[in-house]
């Protein structure tokens, strides 16, 4: 019987533990549910980091509303997480009040008890051991006063004892209830500040939808512009390549060219400052190209603009998206071009020599901000002179 008494307990304990394993603590779910937010969050802040470095680099509409979606799964995987931690809470709280319910209703009927006990005694008077014992008139009535006194002491202290665990009990279950209420407040507020933070991710995705149609058709003006500008400027320069050649053949003499194949790396800069672009085509916003005859050159509003070589000014006035521009004829087919300037201080016709000042940096409304568009066009042996890498013409930077 002892053998099976032990297996018994051994089992109890077993079983126990098992059910301890099975049935995490609050506290432990707390945890989890915790550690599960914040690897959403992260999961997320990464994504805004990414938005951050899209936007800080060549603006790419179609790439941020990408991550915007991005942003928005994320949060709606915060969201769902918090309804499931909710729902989970709202289960516990459930649980812990009926536990608490059955620890009060316990420790009522235990209350009860020690109340008609004390009663008892107080109707009966003191109770003292050795005069129940003395009164004996046996042995064996001394015995039965023994067993009898022995019984009421042990049901005494099991009552104490049973009192003082379901008032921890009941003190523990409250302690519970008022943290697992405070777990649900907090729960639902984070719900309710990750539902603001999807309608704003929402009106952003529908401003940044807004701004790429706008953005496209703002791309298609001005490429439609540039494309015009384009043909205006070969047109003009194709009429005066035909004039310069029909004087030749006319006989009219003609100075030597001051720009030939031998200033390729020695002509000087028209004004100094970084360059914002470069001969070629290059990525523009959405996707776009942008088609570039010439450099970018930037420099503050006002700043002196020289020839870089000695010529006769064919154009000085407003052309289009190249706004207040410059041209010198250097003879041989030969061309500058200087443009978005804020004026200039030359006159068609007029004779300039070599670093003479031409006009001033203007371009603040442009998009790269104030700087010199300079081009320099070359001959090809036909009526159009082709767009040449200035680059390859400048002295080269140290």
């Amino acid at each position: 019987m002892r053998r099976g008494l032990a297996l018994a307990v051994v089992l109890t304990g077993v079983a126990g533990s098992i059910v301890a394993q099975q049935k995490p603590t609050l506290d432990q779910q707390l945890r989890d549910n915790q550690s599960r937010l914040e690897a959403i969050r992260q999961q997320r802040s990464e994504v805004v980091q990414q938005l951050d470095q899209l936007r800080s680099q060549v603006h790419d509409i179609a790439a941020e509303i990408a991550n915007l979606d991005r942003q928005k799964e994320s949060t709606n995987r915060i969201v769902n997480e918090l309804d499931r931690q909710i729902g989970g809470l709202s289960g516990q709280i459930d649980q812990i009040t009926v536990d608490l319910l059955l620890a009060q209703d316990a420790l009522e009927d235990k209350r009860a008890v020690a109340e008609r006990r004390i009663v008892d005694i107080s109707k009966r008077g003191p109770l003292y051991a050795y005069q129940v014992l003395l009164a004996a008139e046996s042995f064996g009535d001394l015995l039965s006063r023994y067993k009898y006194l022995y019984l009421v002491s042990r049901q005494d202290r099991l009552l104490a004892n049973d009192m003082f665990k379901l008032r921890n009990r009941v003190a523990r279950e409250r302690q519970m209830l008022v943290e697992a209420r405070d777990q649900l407040g907090r729960r639902r507020r984070e719900r309710s500040d990750e539902l603001d933070h999807y309608l704003q991710l929402e009106h952003t995705r529908e401003q940044s939808l807004r701004q790429t149609r706008r953005s496209a058709r703002a791309a298609e003006q001005r490429l439609s512009r540039l494309e015009q500008d384009e043909r205006r400027v070969n047109d003009l320069l194709a009429s005066l390549e035909r004039a310069r050649r029909e004087a030749a053949a006319r006989g009219a003499a003609a100075g030597a060219p001051t720009i030939t194949t031998a200033s390729l790396g020695t002509l000087e800069w028209p004004v100094d400052g970084r360059l914002v672009y470069q001969f070629g085509t290059a990525a523009g916003p959405n996707n776009t190209r942008i088609p570039w005859h010439g450099i970018g050159i930037a420099a503050p509003v006002g700043t002196p603009v020289a020839a870089v070589a000695s010529g006769t000014v064919t154009l000085a006035g407003s052309l289009g998206t190249y706004l207040t521009s410059v041209w010198i004829d250097h003879g041989g087919g030969y061309y500058t071009i200087y443009a978005y300037l804020e004026d200039a201080t030359v006159a068609k016709g007029q004779r300039v020599l070599r670093g003479q000042i031409i006009g001033h940096v203007g371009g603040a409304s442009s998009d790269q901000g104030p700087h010199l568009h300079f081009e320099l066009r070359g001959p090809t042996g036909g009526d159009l002179p082709i767009a040449l890498d200035p680059l390859n013409w400048l002295k080269p930077r140290r």
